[in-house]
């Protein structure tokens, strides 16, 4: 058996996981370990940290996010054969968001897979100023320096034996790299000129080398905004320089506010060993179905093709804050279960689900109760939350 990750705990941090989003003004954000950020742990109150997030830019780090690399010459063959989405033909500068499934079809994690050029590492570069660097753009005549994976430590442990347990005969390495660099998230419409990026390209995942305060960075665009990779030991001056440029910290619970009112689960709260991707709504970012053979290709293909999910990815709009993990009633069914919850400026106490079926946007759901908790009932809408 693989052994497991000396970096690798298994667990999302409980604030992620349970609690709504709702620390105030000074709170601390229990399990954010604030690498890199000054004063962490203190942030500004929620309306203001909300409008830094949809108005300005937001700085979080997500350092403790997993991390591993593959390099190799059979590197993209590989892993090819593992995930759900297609990496043939993707660019150095260019990534794919995917899933990593049992042979069943379901779900053991989710990654973001970025391929990265020679050059393109967080580390020394000859970038010169601010912004985008030069050294290690996309170039389709050269292969990938590596393939660096992302993911949620919920599912670091299963994607690393994964790895290791299905390389051998391939030209494979497997390198750790959660310890090693840190990931510092700016999030908002002004994250690429906070960042200084702001000629990186829009398709998410695009990533270039960059340079921000004399820091050697990877600039990878993400859906709200822009990821920055650099070594672990650089973090500080990052995030310091980033702070410098306008950007205001924030809280964990502030940034999954804004990832449940968009609509985007998070494996190890919304999304399990038993989710097959469609049933989240994953196939238009996560499956290619023109690809070769991957692991758990045949359910996949058969739900797509033949079949119907039985449950469905849903949002959930609240009578008052409640914990994830409780679950959603029909009457005296059991249809689902309360996944990533929120209080949002926006929208008041919001959730996400996967409910079944039968629970269409418009329904009227009850939360079981819990010692003490009064009773909380939770409309069942489509997602993203529109605004009301």
């Amino acid at each position: 058996m693989a052994s497991a990750p000396s970096e690798a705990p298994t667990s999302v941090p409980a604030s992620a996981a349970s609690a709504p989003a709702q620390a105030g003004a000074g709170a601390p954000a229990p399990g954010v370990p604030g690498a890199g950020v000054p004063g962490a742990g203190v942030f500004a109150a929620p309306a203001a940290e909300h409008r830094a997030l949809r108005e300005g830019c937001g700085l979080l780090d997500r350092s403790q996010r997993g991390k591993l690399a593959l390099t190799g010459p059979d590197a993209v063959e590989f892993l090819n054969g593992q995930i759900t989405n297609e990496l043939d033909g993707v660019r150095p500068g260019e990534g794919r968001y995917a899933a990593f499934l049992t042979h069943k079809g379901k779900m053991l994690g989710d990654m973001r897979v970025l391929v990265v050029g020679a050059g393109g590492a967080a580390g020394p570069s000859d970038a010169g100023s601010d912004g985008p660097s030069k050294a290690g753009a996309a170039d389709g005549e050269n292969g990938p320096l590596e393939l660096l994976l992302d993911t949620e430590r919920a599912c670091l442990q299963a994607l690393f034996d994964v790895i290791r347990r299905y390389k051998v005969g391939y030209g494979v390495e497997l390198h750790k790299r959660t310890l090693e660099r840190g990931l510092l998230s700016l999030i908002g419409p002004r994250a690429g000129a906070v960042a200084g990026v702001d000629g990186l390209r829009e398709d998410e995942h695009a990533h270039a080398p960059a340079q921000i305060g004399g820091v050697e960075a990877l600039a990878v665009r993400t859906d709200v905004g822009v990821d920055l990779l650099c070594e672990a030991q650089d973090a500080q001056a990052l995030a310091d320089a980033l702070l410098a440029r306008g950007a205001l910290a924030v809280s964990e619970d502030a940034a999954e506010c804004l990832r449940v009112e968009r609509g985007r689960p998070r494996y190890g709260i919304d999304l399990d060993a038993t989710v097959i991707p469609q049933e989240a709504g994953l196939n238009e970012r996560a499956v290619s179905f023109t690809k070769g053979c991957y692991v758990g290709q045949e359910t996949v293909a058969r739900l797509f093709y033949k079949g119907r999910p039985n449950r469905r990815l849903r949002g959930l709009r609240l009578s008052a804050p409640a914990h994830g993990g409780r679950e959603l009633l029909a009457g005296e069914r059991v249809v689902g279960r309360l996944g990533s919850v929120a209080v949002s400026p926006a929208h008041g106490p919001i959730a996400l689900a996967l409910v079944r079926r039968e629970a269409e946007p418009g329904a009227i759901l009850a939360l079981a109760g819990e010692p003490g908790a009064g009773a909380v009932s939770a409309e069942v809408t489509e997602l993203p939350f529109a605004q009301r």
